[in-house]
C-alpha cells in the first residue's frame, strides 16, 4: 500500500474541515485548534522555610498574586502556577545541605520557570545563586543586604546575571538610608549621642563601618557599639551598658524574634534613650500584641504597605488583597516584594519581552519601570539590585522604593515619622516615651 495515501480516517477528517470551511472559515480554526494542547502553565517555585512567619509569608504572598495574575487572564496567554520547596533558611543556623537540595529539586524535579529565594544568610544565598547560574534560571532574591550578593552580578556578569533582588537594600544602601534616618531624628530632638546594638552578622558589620565613618562628620558622637549573638534575648547587660554610656538614641539592627525581648525590656527599664532603626518583627501588625504594647514610642524602617500608608496606587489594594485572603495583613517587607515580583514585576517583563526565554526576560528586567505596591517606580540598578531613591542624587525617596521610618503610637498604630513629608502628610508627629530622659530637659 502506498504510505502516502489517505486512510479512511484521514479522509473523513479532510472532509470534515473542508465541509466547515465552506460553510465558515472561522470556524475551521477553532475545531483544529481544539485538537492541540494547551498551552503549560508558568511555574513559578519558591524556595522559603514554611515553618516559620517570613517564608510562610512569602508563600502566602505568591499564591495571591499568581492568582491575580490568572484572574486578569494570565502573561502570554498562560497561567501563573506556584511550586515550593522547605529549605529550613530561618530554622537556625541554616542547614547548607537542606537548602542546596531545595532549590536543587525546586528547578530539576518541580521544574520551576523562576525562582522567589528567601535564602537567610550569604551561605545559603551564594548556593541558590550558584545553582540557579548552573541552570540558567533566573532568581528573584527577597531577603539578604549584604553588597556581595549583587556585587557578583558586576564582577562576572555572566554567570551571575540571572539574579535579581527585590529586597532588602544592600549595605551601602541600608547605612546611607540609615545615615539619613538619623540625620532626621538628630534635627527632630538635638541628640547627638549615638549607641548601636546590632546582632553579629556580616551584613550588620559592613553597616556599620559606613556609619561610623559617616557619623562624626555630621556632629554625632557614637558612645556605645555592641554586637550580640544571633541567639540573644536577654539584653539585660547590653542595656545597662548603654544607659552608662550616656547615649541619647540606640540603633538597633535586630532582625529575629529577639525583637520582642528587646523592645520588653527597654520598656520595662524606662531606658532614657529612644529607639530609632532596624527591628524586623516591628512591622508586623500584631507587634503591638506580642509585646503587650511595651513597642510604643519604638521606631522601626519599614515598607508603606505593613502600615497602611498610600504610597502608590496598589500599596493600599495590596494589604487589603492578603488579608481578604489569607486573614491577616502582610506579614513582612520581604513578602510585600515577593507578592510585587509575582503580581507587578515579572509580568510586566514577560509582556515586553513576548517570550519566558530566560535571555530576553533577562534584558526586559533590567530596563523595567513599573508601579509596585513598594515604589512608584521600581527599577533595577546594573548589579540587579533594587534601586532606591535616598541613594541618588535628584531621587526624590518617595518616587523609587521607600523605606520608611514608622513610630508605633497609642491605640497600637504605626504612623510613618520619616521622610518629614510623610509625617506631614499623614497629619502626626514624633512622640517621645512617656518616661524621663533627655527629652524631658
Amino acid at each position: 500500500m502506498d504510505s502516502k495515501a489517505l486512510t479512511k480516517i484521514q479522509s473523513a477528517v479532510l472532509i470534515t474541515i473542508i465541509l466547515v470551511v465552506a460553510v465558515g472559515g472561522g470556524a475551521a480554526y477553532v475545531i483544529w485548534s481544539a485538537s492541540q494542547p494547551p498551552q503549560e502553565s508558568i511555574k513559578i517555585g519558591i524556595c522559603a522555610d514554611l515553618d516559620n512567619a517570613i517564608g510562610k509569608g512569602i508563600w502566602q504572598a505568591v499564591v495571591l498574586a499568581a492568582e491575580q495574575v490568572n484572574a486578569e487572564g494570565g502573561v502570554l496567554g498562560r497561567n501563573f502556577t506556584v511550586v515550593v520547596e522547605d529549605d529550613d533558611d530561618e530554622t537556625l543556623p541554616g542547614d547548607i545541605a537542606v537548602a542546596s537540595n531545595a532549590m536543587t529539586k525546586l528547578i530539576t524535579v518541580d521544574k520551576a520557570d523562576f525562582v522567589i529565594s528567601n535564602g537567610l544568610g550569604p551561605p545559603i544565598v551564594f548556593t541558590h545563586q550558584d545553582i540557579c547560574a548552573e541552570h540558567k534560571k533566573i532568581m528573584f532574591g527577597v531577603r539578604g543586604a549584604l553588597d556581595n550578593f549583587t556585587q557578583r552580578v558586576l564582577d562576572n556578569y555572566d554567570r551571575y546575571k540571572y539574579y535579581f533582588k527585590l529586597w532588602s537594600t544592600n549595605s551601602t544602601t541600608v547605612a546611607a538610608g540609615m545615615l539619613g534616618d538619623i540625620l532626621t531624628v538628630g534635627n527632630y530632638t538635638g541628640f547627638t549621642k549615638i549607641a548601636f546594638l546590632g546582632q553579629e552578622s556580616s551584613t550588620t558589620t559592613q553597616i556599620l563601618s559606613g556609619l561610623n565613618s559617616s557619623l562624626p562628620k555630621h556632629g554625632f558622637e557614637i558612645v556605645y557599639t555592641g554586637l550580640v549573638p544571633v541567639a540573644t534575648t536577654d539584653f539585660t547587660s547590653y542595656f545597662a551598658a548603654i544607659e552608662a554610656s550616656g547615649a541619647e538614641i540606640l540603633v538597633p539592627m535586630i532582625v529575629t524574634q529577639a525583637s520582642i525581648s528587646f523592645v520588653k525590656e527597654w520598656c520595662d527599664r524606662e531606658s532614657p534613650f529612644i529607639v530609632w532603626g532596624i527591628l524586623s518583627l516591628a512591622e508586623k501588625s500584631n507587634f503591638w500584641e506580642l509585646t503587650d504594647g511595651k513597642c510604643e514610642y519604638v521606631s522601626f524602617s519599614s515598607v508603606p504597605v505593613l502600615s497602611g500608608y498610600p504610597l502608590t496606587n496598589k500599596t493600599v489594594s495590596t494589604r487589603e488583597a492578603y488579608l481578604d485572603r489569607w486573614g491577616t495583613v502582610v506579614p513582612s517587607s520581604s513578602a510585600v516584594a515577593a507578592y510585587d515580583g509575582i503580581r507587578f514585576i515579572l509580568p510586566d517583563a514577560l509582556r515586553r519581552a513576548g517570550t519566558i526565554e530566560t535571555e530576553a526576560v533577562i534584558r526586559a528586567l533590567e530596563t523595567t519601570d513599573v508601579e509596585t505596591s513598594m515604589a512608584r517606580h521600581f527599577v533595577f540598578t546594573s548589579s540587579h539590585d533594587l534601586f532606591v531613591g535616598s541613594a541618588g542624587p535628584n531621587k526624590p525617596a518617595e518616587d523609587y522604593v521607600l523605606v520608611a521610618i514608622f513610630q508605633w503610637q497609642s491605640n497600637a498604630t504605626q504612623v510613618p515619622v520619616r521622610p518629614e513629608q510623610l509625617m506631614k502628610e499623614a497629619g502626626v508627629t514624633y512622640q517621645y516615651p512617656r518616661w524621663d530622659g533627655p527629652w524631658s530637659k
